[in-house]
């Protein structure tokens, strides 16, 4: 907007305002776009269910969720407020998952009256081409994803509190249970009284230790004989004679890549390779692809992008050359 005011012209320029999850997922965005974006950050949630069960869920009403503004969060509100408010339009950029879907919400029942024009952006790979091409399509928010993610804060409530509160009475204070975690130690209990009920039974393994031009070669028997005497029977049949290769036969194996990481596939890797805990792992996660150098790591896909993919081919093309080349797509059937 071009203004003249007594001679002399003032660039009055507005500003599209872009609200992500955390501050440094701010910095990266603010790299990639023009200086008519502003982009701000929520810093995660903004409100929540309070503490107290009774004030949480009001379940005569149908359970409907009764939320508060989170603590501390009351200044980062304002912020936001303000801004949108100065703003042409509000885009809520929040993380793809349900935990996003659910903050963008909450944003914009809480900016809704200083500024309407709100729309909804995901990308899946902070990069500049992800970043300007999903604002370039916004869409609605997801009611039934952010309802998903209430359906799972309202169990929480209902569910993981009033259970805590009966172990804290009934087994040991500072206990606690949930929704997640109350089934999960059912199925491994029940796991736990299969292993003890399990009755062993001795058996013998045998192995010949033989030797092959200086390399050692083991030999592990088919059989693992229950009776001592039948062990010594096959010991001393293998001991009588010197053992020859009577036949050598040479099978080519065709081994496939594994697929991409999915959530549970990159904890199980960070756990067996690394020794990480899956919130080490998550945290780690979390910084790459605030970087823009890793896609969005909360997900059961393990689709590529097609932007990756040409990046991929090309760098191995070069790097190695076309003969270790085999581009594939993986297809999943859940996108999370």
């Amino acid at each position: 907007m071009l203004v003249f005011v007594t001679g002399l012209s003032i660039i009055m320029s507005a500003y599209h305002l872009v609200i992500v999850e955390s501050p440094a997922k701010a910095k990266t965005i603010e790299k990639y776009l023009g200086s008519q974006y502003r982009v701000l950050s929520s810093i995660g949630h903004v409100r929540d269910l309070p503490k107290s069960n009774t004030d949480a869920v009001d379940i005569d009403a149908g359970f409907v969720p009764r939320y508060i503004i989170s603590p501390g969060k009351s200044k980062v509100i304002d912020g936001l407020r303000a801004a949108a408010k100065k703003a042409d339009e509000v885009l809520l950029a929040s993380d793809p998952d349900r935990e996003g879907e659910a903050i963008a919400w909450h944003i914009a029942e809480l900016i809704k009256d200083v500024n309407p024009n709100l729309k909804r952006v995901a990308f899946n790979e902070i990069t500049e081409a992800a970043v300007k091409d999903a604002i370039a399509h916004p869409r609605d928010l997801d009611i039934n994803l952010k309802e998903a993610q209430e359906a799972r804060r309202v169990l929480d409530r209902l569910v993981g509190y009033d259970l805590s509160g009966l172990i804290w009475k009934k087994v040991r204070y500072g206990l606690s249970a949930g929704r997640v975690q109350s089934p999960a130690l059912r199925i491994l209990m029940e796991r736990e009284r299969e292993i003890r009920a399990f009755v062993p039974d001795d058996y013998f393994t045998l192995t010949a230790h033989t030797t092959a031009d200086r390399t050692a070669i083991p030999f592990i028997c088919t059989e693992e004989p229950t009776a001592e005497a039948e062990a010594t029977r096959i010991k001393t049949v293998g001991e009588a004679e010197k053992w020859h290769v009577t036949d050598l036969k040479e099978t080519e194996v065709k081994r496939s890549p594994r697929p991409p990481f999915t959530t549970s596939t990159l904890q199980q890797a960070a756990s067996t390779r690394l020794g990480f805990s899956p919130s080490r792992t998550m945290g780690a996660a979390q910084k790459l692809y605030e970087a823009g150098l890793i896609t969005y790591m909360r997900t059961d896909s393990t689709t590529l992008s097609a932007v990756a993919q040409k990046q991929i081919i090309a760098l191995i093309a070069t790097e190695y050359g076309k003969d270790y080349l085999a581009p594939r797509q993986y297809l999943s059937l859940i996108h999370i």
